[in-house]
């Protein structure tokens, strides 16, 4: 009868490994900084009106004219389904099934900490620059009041969104290429989708959307990268997929 002390110990990390892990670790880095650093700039054109936001009106004008009733109804009930509201009942659903079906309570953390950073940068930002709205006449209803820069509604999507593709794709097999093209591009889509619908009804302008789009790429890079790095350097058995 074999004991504990037969088991053959994992391999110690090469030197490669450690590369790999700090050169993961860099990259999130450096999207961070990136995304913080764009929203900055897409700030300072909001406050300058120049630059990128000379694209808000004639963008909002082409998505005026561009409404169909059909059109309308589809995408206020898209955007809705993203909103405070909807968004975190599918979401903690999702969570749930991923907890349940991963035996970890490791996507209700990470989930957590992103959404709650998202909401964070949401609030504080909107308080911070505290911009006007395109005009109601304009949106279709229903109107908001809160302040427009960020947008919230494309800042968590985008946040969310990722941050549940990353849980599932530590998960999938390293075998199936399709899937994880498949899963990204579905969580892209999504992402993308939401922050336009926002413009397409008259609640946000472009800049908007652009902002909140950087702000969640660097808050979702920080996130992944402190996770891949905490779950590289803690010890653990050999469990097959990472969790």
């Amino acid at each position: 009868m074999s004991s504990r002390s037969d088991a053959v110990p994992a391999p110690a990390p090469t030197p490669a490994w450690y590369s790999l892990l700090w050169g993961a670790v860099g990259v999130a880095f450096i999207v961070a900084v990136a995304g913080f650093w764009a929203a900055g700039e897409v700030l300072e054109s909001v406050t300058d009106r120049d630059g990128i936001a000379m694209w808000d009106r004639p963008l909002l004008d082409w998505m005026i004219a561009a409404r169909t009733p059909a059109a309308d109804a589809a995408i206020a009930w898209y955007s809705n389904a993203g909103g405070p509201l909807w968004q975190p009942i599918v979401t903690a659903a999702v969570v749930a099934f991923l907890c349940w079906r991963y035996r970890s309570v490791r996507p209700f953390v990470l989930t957590l900490i992103a959404a709650g950073g998202a909401l964070a940068m949401t609030v504080l930002g909107k308080r911070a620059v505290g911009r006007i709205r395109p005009p109601f006449e304009q949106a279709i209803p229903p109107h908001e009041v809160s302040a427009s820069f960020p947008s919230g509604h494309s800042l968590n999507a985008l946040v969310i969104a990722g941050i549940l593709c990353y849980l599932v794709l530590i998960h999938l097999d390293g075998r199936r290429p399709l899937a994880r093209v498949a899963w990204v591009a579905f969580f892209t889509v999504y992402a993308l989708t939401m922050g336009l619908s926002r413009v397409y009804l008259g609640h946000h302008w472009l800049t908007d959307v652009l902002a909140a789009w950087v702000l969640g790429l660097a808050w979702l890079a920080m996130v992944i990268g402190v996770h891949r790095l905490w779950h590289a350097m803690r010890p653990q058995p050999d469990r097959g997929p990472v969790e």
